[in-house]
This record gives structure tokens, C-alpha cells and sequence, in this order.
């Protein structure tokens, strides 16, 4: 698991900007979704970030991991990333990443 970047500082570039449509399964994209550059996760790709509290479409945003949802019945896990100082509840974290998350168990760390 990615706990090393828990309150860290990284930058995400988002190639799932919010309101963008899933390429395979046809979803919208409630928030900005992307991935840490030069990271590797546990599905073999790079580091995947969900960017939470910003409400237009991003290519890139620098922020802090707030959490971590760790999914237990897949080996992708996602960083969650806000504005330095902004702060959401695991039940509000949960609401926002749903519409992919409802999918997988997972465990959210702080």
C-alpha cells in the first residue's frame, strides 16, 4: 500500500478532468480524476489520484494526500488529494468517489 504518501505534496495530472466520460464504461466523472507521473501502482500503471474540492475541469493540480482508499479485493489503490488545509469527512469521501468505488471493497487511511 502507498502510505508513504499520506500529507504529502504531489502533482496529478488528470487524463479524467471532471465531466469527462469513462472510455470503457461510459460513466461521467464527477471529480477530477488522474495519476501521479513516475509512479508505479499495484496494477503495473501509475498511481491513481482522485482530486476532491476543486469544481472545474483540471489538467494538472498540486495538492496534499488527504487518504488513501485502499481497495482489499483489487490492487489499485487511490490517493486522495485536496488543497492544503481543505479536509473531508471518510463519508464524504466516499460519496464523491462512489460512482467508481461502489464497485471494490476498500478501506480508507489517514
Amino acid at each position: 500500500m502507498n502510505r508513504v504518501y499520506l500529507n504529502k505534496e504531489v502533482t496529478v495530472k488528470m487524463d479524467r478532468p471532471l465531466g469527462s466520460k469513462h472510455p470503457k464504461h461510459g460513466f461521467i466523472y464527477p471529480v477530477n480524476y488522474g495519476y501521479i507521473p513516475n509512479t508505479v501502482s499495484g496494477d503495473g500503471e501509475e498511481l491513481d489520484a482522485y482530486v476532491l474540492g476543486e469544481h472545474k475541469p483540471l489538467e494538472t493540480f498540486t495538492g496534499k494526500v488527504v487518504a488513501i482508499i485502499h481497495r482489499t479485493n483489487d490492487n489499485d489503490d487511490k490517493l486522495v488529494v485536496m488543497a492544503d488545509g481543505r479536509n473531508y469527512t471518510d463519508d464524504q469521501i466516499r460519496a464523491l468517489t462512489e460512482f467508481q468505488e461502489q464497485y471494490f471493497e476498500s478501506v480508507i487511511y489517514r
